[in-house]
């Protein structure tokens, strides 16, 4: 892998034939890329707990009971119990790795305390669960037309509803992904 190849701050998006239940019409940001492989936060699947019920088993207690309500993401099949939250790079967390110029991932415990207690990002996204590939593996299922990427937008992740996320992705770079055939191979 050389840098022109390195898809962090990137989009994943998921070409509509891709049918793994994991991926099938995701949107995914990667997070890292190099030699030793990706991972990546999906960001357009609301699972069906919300942030009241994280904060709970946390034994975190909001200020806001608003908050309760807000979604939060299944980012990937691996590591379910891991949370991942999305959110500009501003803040000093214990455990941040900055992505692009707009946007960063934490995973560590700080964070969640200061988004309940109202001081945290302004802007976030939290989800449970990475995506993960090995090296040279999604260089592969992008060849093989599984993946588009396109460069990230704050904008999609923060304020598009979920539902249009991955259509939103791929007009960035110009696809409508209703016009695509649901049919992987090779011109």
């Amino acid at each position: 892998m050389d840098a022109t190849t390195d898809l962090t701050g990137h989009f994943l998006i998921a070409m509509p034939a891709l049918e793994d239940p994991n991926f099938h019409h995701t949107v995914t940001l990667i997070c890292q890329h190099n030699e030793e492989g990706a991972m990546g936060v999906l960001f357009n699947r609301p699972l069906e707990i919300n942030l009241g019920e994280v904060l709970k088993q946390m034994e975190i207690v909001p200020t806001d009971k608003d908050m309760e309500q807000e979604h939060v993401y299944n980012g990937g099949p691996v590591q379910t119990e891991r949370g991942f939250v999305l959110h500009r790079p501003d803040g000093d967390w214990e455990s941040t790795m900055p992505i692009s110029d707009e946007l960063a991932v934490t995973t560590s415990r700080d964070i969640i305390e200061d988004i309940a207690n109202g001081k945290g990002p302004e802007k976030y996204l939290i989800a449970l669960g990475y995506a993960g590939w090995e090296a040279g593996q999604l260089e592969y299922e992008i060849s093989e037309n599984a993946w588009l990427s396109g460069p990230s937008s704050a904008d999609i992740v923060f304020e598009t509803p979920y539902e249009k996320r991955w259509e939103s992705a791929a007009s960035v770079i110009g696809v409508d992904l209703n016009l695509i055939s649901g049919d992987m191979g090779h011109a």
